[in-house]
């Protein structure tokens, strides 16, 4: 569950009480994993997967209820209507005003001690925070986040021009300053609160980045751009189940000789920085270390590319002794498998997957069914791209659907309930679910559908009510029953 979908005030999920609440409820049910998407602040099309910067908080989701001196302008009086998804346009619209005010109230009222608090925190990720500041107030300024469009020795990050870029934009600068400095504040002690209540957060760290953000700006000889800061190849995957034509993802793919050339530290400090931010990463799309499919910039689909090798274990093993999980779906080839067994990560296992046909029975060596897991892999029923598990269920075949029944040896009405049991009953080390199964919702409440850009992408919302105490009384008695408790949330 990823904060966006927080219910509360405002039109979007923010870290405040309504997801502790969320989070007491989760650990009395003796849950102790909790899985979120990226954190950064998102760009076009909403996608956490698309963030403008892979060190920065999203400031949407700051709780302005927690600041003293905040400023709510108008905010209280705008109707977001259908509180089930979130309106991106009209929030940041109106939630931005509202920060940026409460940002300008911050520092001119403040006390004495909490500028200094400020003042630390900027010279402390000042190596990030600086040049992230500078990008969101000329995006701004230049109503585009492109940066390649901007003028031309900006777009070059030409000394000069920077220089007077943030003298003239200092106001702009200090205010996005100010706003991380809330979502510092504000995460590290929801990330506390979960520990305490004995809940480890699974955090996401994308593959990619966005082209236009602040990580390709200031590091361009890290991506393969022309000489006009463009892109030349584009990030994707062919043809799979999820789209014929393959995901067209749209990313700047990396230069990874440069990389190379000082021990990947853009890659170092990336991952060491996002596990501040929680105790478990799952990196995205494993499988682009070993090889990454590039697409011309100029094709309209992914399915003319080629597959151009990573670094494989010369990044990856900077990395093993860390608390990773390695997203190894998609096209895993021989290669790939030896990489991941190589790094010790554990892979991810999607039930959803589990239920193939051969000669018109069920497939019963397919790796994602249950009876087949090894111990060092983490299993889903679903994730944020799939649809939710009873939304998959309807959507099959009445074929498929006796297949799973089967399976499961479950009804139709419990077949969500049967998928989630089966595996916490299973040998994985972890067991998730989106919320969205724990509540039993249909394809309605899904979050994401690749290779899709339509408004209900990553907008969902849980509503007030929904979690029932009989389903975390249910899924209690699961994790009890099938040893998965985690013994100090019984003190």
């Amino acid at each position: 569950m990823h904060p966006v979908s927080f219910p509360g005030p405002f039109g979007i999920g923010s870290l405040g009480w309504e997801g502790k609440e969320i989070l007491k409820k989760m650990a009395n049910a003796k849950i102790n994993i909790w899985q979120i998407l990226p954190l950064g602040p998102t760009g076009y099309g909403d996608s956490p997967y698309a963030s403008h910067s892979s060190f920065a908080g999203n400031e949407l989701l700051i709780d302005l209820r927690s600041i003293d001196c905040a400023v709510y302008g108008d905010l209280n009086l705008i109707d977001f209507q259908d509180s089930s998804r979130i309106d991106y346009g009209k929030v940041k619209q109106a939630k931005m005003k509202a920060l940026f005010e409460t940002a300008d109230a911050f520092l001119e009222n403040s006390m004495k001690w909490d500028l200094i608090e400020f003042e630390t925190f900027c010279k402390k990720e000042s190596w990030w925070l600086d040049s992230y500041a500078l990008f969101h107030s000329l995006s701004d300024l230049y109503n585009d986040s492109r940066w390649y469009l901007w003028p031309k020795e900006i777009a070059k990050y030409n000394n000069k021009a920077i220089e007077k870029a943030i003298k003239d934009n200092q106001e702009a600068i200090n205010r996005y300053k100010v706003l991380q400095y809330f979502f510092d504040k504000q995460w590290n002690d929801y990330h506390q609160f979960a520990n305490n209540l004995g809940i480890s957060i699974i955090g996401d760290l994308p593959i990619f980045v966005a082209s236009d953000s602040v990580d390709v700006w200031t590091n361009k000889d890290l991506f393969k751009l022309d000489s006009q800061g463009r892109q030349t190849k584009n990030s994707g995957v062919p043809p799979d189940a999820f789209s014929s034509d393959g995901q067209l993802w749209g990313n700047p793919v990396y230069n990874w000789e440069n990389h190379k050339k000082n021990n990947f530290q853009w890659w170092q400090q990336r991952v060491d920085q996002t596990l501040k931010k929680v105790d478990i990463l799952r990196i995205d799309h494993f499988r682009g270390f070993e090889s990454c499919w590039e697409v011309e910039a100029s094709e309209e689909t992914a399915r003319n590319g080629e597959w151009i090798k990573g670094p494989g274990y010369e990044l990856i093993k900077l990395f093993k002794d860390k608390p990773i999980i390695a997203e190894d779906l998609g096209v895993i080839t021989e290669e790939v498998s030896a990489l991941k067994d190589a790094s010790g990560f554990p892979g991810m296992k999607i039930l959803q997957f589990g239920f193939g046909l051969k000669d018109g029975k069920l497939e019963t060596t397919n790796s994602f069914l249950p009876h087949n897991y090894e111990k060092d892999c983490v299993c889903y029923t679903g994730t944020h791209d799939n649809n939710t598990s009873r939304g998959w269920y309807n959507n099959l075949s009445d074929e498929m659907k006796d297949v799973v029944r089967r399976y499961l040896q479950s009804s139709d009405d419990d077949i969500v309930w049967q998928m989630m049991r089966c595996l916490i009953a299973s040998s994985a080390n972890y067991a998730i679910f989106p919320i969205q199964d724990l509540l039993g919702l249909g394809e309605e409440a899904r979050m994401n559908m690749p290779s899709t850009m339509g408004q209900s992408n990553w907008s969902w919302r849980y509503q007030e009510g929904q979690l029932q105490s009989w389903m975390l009384d249910r899924l209690s008695a699961y994790i009890e029953i099938y040893g998965r408790a985690n013994e100090s949330q019984n003190k």
